[in-house]
Formats: C-alpha cells, sequence, structure tokens
C-alpha cells in the first residue's frame, strides 16, 4: 500500500510542476519584453528629460535681490516676518533656508527677541518680491544643492547624565573619588 501511495504522490507532482512550466515560460517572455520596452521608454524619457533643461535654461529663474535703498527704507518687524512666510506658505525651518539662518533665528526674529542682520534683513525683503510658487522653486533648487562636510557630534552629555552628575554634585572625577573612600 505505501508504495502506490508513494507513486501517486510523485505522479502528482511532477504533473503539477509541468502545468507550472507551461504557464510559466510564456510568462517569463512576457516580463522580458516588458522589461526591454521599459528600458526603451526610459531612455527616451532621460532625452526628453534633457531636452526640456535646455529649454528651461533660457527662462528666467527665481532671484533674491534687493537693493541697499530698499533694505534701508524697509520696516521688519516680528508681525511682518510672520506675516510673510504665512503669504508665502512656508515653515519657520525653510524661512530659515531661504535666508541662510538657523530655526532658531527666525523664531527669534519672529518673537522679537532679536533683529535680523543686515544680510538676513535683505534676503527678507527679497522674499517680499517673490511668489509662492518662485519660493517653492528656490527651496527645490537649496535641497538639490550639495551640502557642506558633515559636522562631528559634540562631545556634550545627554541631558539625563548632564543631570545626574549635577545631582550628585560635581564632576565625575570628584564623584568616583568619594566613592572610592
Amino acid at each position: 500500500m505505501p508504495k502506490i501511495e508513494g507513486i501517486i504522490k510523485s505522479e502528482i507532482v511532477r504533473l503539477s510542476r509541468r502545468e507550472m512550466r507551461q504557464v510559466f515560460i510564456p510568462l517569463r517572455r512576457e516580463v522580458r519584453q516588458m522589461r526591454a520596452r521599459l528600458a526603451s521608454l526610459s531612455g527616451g524619457l532621460a532625452s526628453l528629460n534633457r531636452a526640456a533643461r535646455e529649454l528651461r535654461l533660457g527662462e528666467e529663474e527665481p532671484k533674491m535681490e534687493a537693493t541697499p535703498e530698499e533694505v534701508k527704507a524697509s520696516r521688519i518687524t516680528p508681525a511682518r516676518i510672520m506675516g510673510l512666510r504665512r503669504k508665502l506658505g512656508i515653515s519657520q525651518r525653510e524661512m530659515g533656508i531661504l535666508t541662510g539662518a538657523s530655526l532658531g533665528a527666525v523664531r527669534m526674529w519672529e518673537k522679537g527677541k532679536f533683529k535680523p542682520k543686515p544680510g538676513k534683513k535683505a534676503a527678507l525683503v527679497a522674499l517680499r518680491k517673490l511668489k509662492k510658487r518662485e519660493v517653492r522653486k528656490l527651496l527645490a533648487e537649496k535641497a538639490e544643492a550639495p551640502k557642506g562636510p558633515k559636522k562631528k557630534p559634540s562631545k556634550a552629555l545627554p541631558r539625563k547624565m548632564a543631570a545626574r552628575r549635577k545631582k550628585a554634585g560635581g564632576s565625575l572625577r570628584k564623584i568616583v573619588k568619594r566613592r572610592r573612600k
């Protein structure tokens, strides 16, 4: 009995593999054809992108420029900075990227704690002249631009460790000396 059972199982496996091959081989051919077609389409798309880029070179890029007279005459207040940012639909971080300032500096400008330096003030005046679409283009360009070398991580202690040291009463050396005594 066990021999017949084994023979039937092996025959079923053999026939199912045969059926799978009959279905799978045409699908494999179809996949190869699709890959070849995709490669040709992506090559065509790359050439179209190059042509579009060359055509765009003739277009005017949005520029952030402000004359010294405009900068001198402008009154930049915290409310106006916040209003400008909201009008352009950008975050504080994006405002910092566009002006070349940090996120903290933009926050302090909007709170009124600090005033923007002349260079940053010129950037803010130039931002007034731009529209949302132009601002988005500038942000996209700045995101694509290669960034400088990464800063090495600081050797500052994590907050928890600093708090423990403070609670323990001093530097690590003092704590170790106390424990040894």
